[in-house]
């Protein structure tokens, strides 16, 4: 393993940098039948497989060395994929994956928690697949809005054993303010810094759909962590029996690290805050309730906004146009989910909606609860 862990900080990432830069000069996803990078190509399949043949023994007993190994062997399978390398990838790497992939409870594929959350600095350094200055932006930014939704999550998560009146939830509340209006300053930051090309060349394709044995598993996705939809959960603003929303949980669920599997399985039991706050509401609301009421409409306006510039933002400029580009025989499978570009987008829309609460014609929101409340509560203060 440590062979491993060192051969990825070092020759793997010199590979694929190598290659990144020629494909890149030529402003094309991939460059075949040059021989000099064909041989960087085959370095990368036959270094790699011969490390991960070499992990011999009983698996590592801690659950986290157990995730780990699975994502250095996710990187070097989303490498081959990446590459295209006409090489056969060495079955040891399949049989090792899809070993930890079951004793773990997820899919045998590297996951964005892999880069972001179990990837250990060494040297100011953690595990990447190039050394290429975006890549380390791309995966900074990402993970520090993954922290701030975490950190929101685990705020809101707090309340329902208090109460939506209780002066510690006022405390809660600000708390999940504070770390959503992170997100949405860690995502305009990305939109800053993040080079569109860069990212699309360069850093899009190791996210990519590919097999492990006969199975064909979607690629990596930024988004796969509980937090936020714990958080579209706990304030209401997505509906558990939703089959939508569902199938956005279902989907998802193989692809997060297994502490988070705990959590979503956890929070759909959960009543919403929003339905806590309306009930009591309809009472009467003193001043503290107003005031956590105030508080939790603006969580939800937070984490509307978060999302939505992330959709407008960057999903729509460093995917969608640049894809507008692109080949024809390169728009398969251009997407880490797998269906086609739309299909993908229009999903993402849709959750955009149901994060802000925007209604549309015969897609409903949970704009009128909303509504409902800010009106209960004003009447309350005016009286």
């Amino acid at each position: 393993m440590d062979r491993l862990d060192r051969w990825i900080r070092t020759e793997f990432v010199e590979y694929n940098t190598a290659l990144e830069e020629a494909y890149f000069a030529e402003r094309r996803e991939i460059v075949c039948d040059r021989p000099e990078l064909e041989k960087i190509k085959q370095a990368v399949v036959i270094e790699g497989g011969r490390l991960i043949g070499a992990v011999s023994g009983p698996l590592p007993i801690s659950p986290r060395e157990k995730y780990q190994l699975l994502g250095m062997v996710g990187f070097y399978l989303a490498a081959c994929r990446r590459h295209e390398s006409a090489e056969p990838v060495d079955p040891s790497a399949w049989s090792l994956a899809q070993q930890l992939g079951s004793a773990l409870g997820v899919a045998p594929r590297f996951v964005f928690a892999h880069q972001a959350l179990y990837n250990p600095a060494v040297r100011d350094r953690y595990q990447t697949f190039t050394s290429l200055a975006d890549e380390a932006v791309f995966l900074t930014g990402n993970g520090l809005a993954v922290l701030a939704y975490q950190r929101a999550a685990d705020a809101l998560r707090r309340v329902p054993p208090m109460g939506v009146s209780n002066p510690l939830t006022t405390y809660l509340l600000e708390t999940a303010l504070s770390a959503l209006d992170d997100v949405l300053r860690f995502n305009r930051d990305l939109g800053k810094t993040l080079d569109v090309d860069r990212f699309f060349f360069n850093i899009r394709p190791y996210f990519k759909s590919h097999r492990v044995g006969a199975v064909e598993y979607r690629g990596a996705n930024a988004g796969d962590f509980s937090a936020i939809n714990e958080i579209d959960l706990l304030l209401g603003l997505c509906d558990a029996r939703d089959p939508f929303y569902q199938n956005v949980i279902a989907e998802k669920y193989a692809y997060v690290a297994p502490e988070d599997q705990v959590l979503l399985r956890a929070v759909v039991d959960e009543e919403p805050l929003l339905a806590k706050f309306l009930r009591e509401a309809e009472s009467g609301a003193g001043p503290r309730l107003r005031q956590n009421a105030e508080l939790f409409l603006a969580v939800c306006r937070a984490h509307g906004a978060a999302y939505t510039y992330h959709h407008h933002r960057l999903v729509k400029p460093f995917l969608v146009a640049p894809a507008e580009k692109a080949p024809a025989d390169r728009l398969t499978g251009i997407t880490a989910s797998g269906p086609p570009l739309d299909v993908v987008v229009a999903g993402l829309s849709r959750l955009s909606d149901l994060r802000s609460a925007r209604d549309r014609p015969g897609v409903p929101t949970a704009r009128p609860s909303l509504d409902r409340l800010r009106s209960l509560v004003s009447t309350t203060s005016a009286q």
